[in-house]
């Protein structure tokens, strides 16, 4: 490893975090000074899974841990993979400013996890560019020896750039073996008290090879270090991020802010830079103005809305032929057919408050990794994961679901409520 290099991986790391996952992690005293800054400081009173610890209550931990784990892990990361040639295309400024980047790569997240994460707003990525660049962290960021714009440019990647350095990082921060990922997964599932995220993350780092403009390879003995990754996304997501009640936290929380962006109770500039706390503060301040709001209330309560009939996506085939149904800010419209339909059978008033359909997204698992000795693709190669297992997992996790308040729970059972309702809207 070239010595400029290897003095700013190793040198001047003496300031001890004691992290529970990791043990002691080591900052220098500009990064500690980054710690330490009040935008920083804002990722302590934001939960890292939000509505989980309604589920798991073990599951209180903050974008705070989870950011100082994932610098440590990129610090790993970068040593290794300097160590196996990659100091060739490195430089002092780059390794500085990937450090900082991975400290510093959910500073813009939103509050409540990703409560927030499909309504019409700037992304969180563009957000943690746009604070890097602004002070205090822009010359906090440069105090460390990082460039703030690369710094930027790591994270977002609507930063245009030409530099094939800054190109490298964006594919170590973001990628199948990324140290978001592996921190994630790993906290996560210590926290929540579930077997399924624990990764080998030494034996993963020993397999990794760097490459220029693909970031990482593997060979073939790293293939069970993938597989492993993405059979526990698989299973904390169906466990833990998508739990049902923990479906019912998020799309409450959703419904009720869309509404209130839609009538300007609520404006977009008031939701970046807020805390867990001052989100539910806020709703709690404009429900007033707008009832639908106060969901925001019942949540931090624990008094979720009840699921009353889930089936999977991939059996309604034409909901994705209906793109406003797809839609989470065009949904209402739907929500309020159905609340009518409801109203008709149960001989009851039911508000279009009272119910929520809820529709996830699509979940990603898929690997562009090179396995070098059998010179395939990860899903070509001699990997489990195949396209058509791919596909099962997605149709496990994407579920339909319909929540009503649950003061109208009882209503459903001499209902015999069925998925023949959805169909009628559709």
């Amino acid at each position: 490893m070239r010595n400029n290099i290897r003095a700013a991986l190793t040198e001047g790391f003496n300031c001890p975090i004691r992290d529970p996952l990791w043990g002691h992690v080591y900052l220098t005293p500009q990064l500690e000074d980054i710690v330490k800054s009040p935008p920083f400081m804002r990722l302590h009173r934001i939960l890292q899974l939000g509505p989980v610890s309604v589920v798991y209550p073990g599951a209180t931990h903050t974008r705070a841990g989870h950011s100082i784990g994932v610098f440590h892990l990129a610090h790993r990361l970068i040593r290794t993979l300097a160590e196996y040639g990659a100091d060739e295309w490195l430089t002092e400024v780059g390794v500085r400013s990937f450090l900082a980047a991975s400290l510093l790569h959910d500073i813009g997240h939103f509050p409540y996890a990703h409560s927030l994460k499909e309504l019409l707003l700037i992304s969180h990525e563009e957000l943690t560019g746009r604070a890097i660049l602004a002070e205090p962290l822009k010359s906090l960021v440069g105090k460390s020896g990082a460039d703030p714009a690369m710094t930027a440019a790591i994270i977002d990647a609507k930063l245009e750039t030409v530099d094939a350095e800054t190109c490298f990082y964006r594919k170590l921060l973001s990628g199948a073996l990324d140290p978001d990922k592996l921190d994630y997964l790993n906290r996560d599932a210590y926290y929540a008290g579930v077997p399924y995220g624990a990764q080998d993350v030494d034996f993963i780092l020993s397999r990794l090879k760097p490459h220029v403009e693909r970031g990482v390879d593997i060979d073939s003995k790293g293939i069970p270090c993938v597989e492993s990754i993405l059979f526990s996304k698989y299973l904390m997501y169906r466990t833990v991020y998508w739990h049902r009640d923990v479906r019912s936290a998020t799309c409450m929380i959703k419904k009720a802010l869309i509404d209130g962006l839609k009538r300007s109770v609520i404006t977009e500039e008031e939701l970046y830079n807020l805390d867990d706390q001052g989100l539910f503060i806020l709703m709690r301040d404009r429900a007033c103005r707008l009832p639908i709001l106060s969901l925001g209330e019942q949540v931090r309560d624990g008094r979720i809305y009840e699921s009353i009939v889930e089936f999977p996506f991939d059996e309604m085939a034409h909901i994705a032929q209906n793109i406003d149904f797809l839609d989470i800010n065009k949904r209402s419209l739907f929500e309020e057919q159905l609340a009518e339909k409801i109203t008709e059978q149960a001989k009851t008033a039911f508000g279009q408050d009272d119910v929520i359909i809820d529709v996830p997204e699509t979940v990603s698992f898929e690997t562009g990794l090179l396995v070098t000795d059998e010179n395939s693709v990860f899903s070509e190669s001699s990997a489990l994961f195949k396209k058509e297992m791919v596909r099962a997992f997605r149709k496990v996790l994407r579920t339909v679901r319909v929540f009503v308040a649950k003061k109208h729970d009882s209503l459903f059972n001499p209902l015999h409520f069925s998925k023949d309702l959805i169909y009628s809207i559709l």
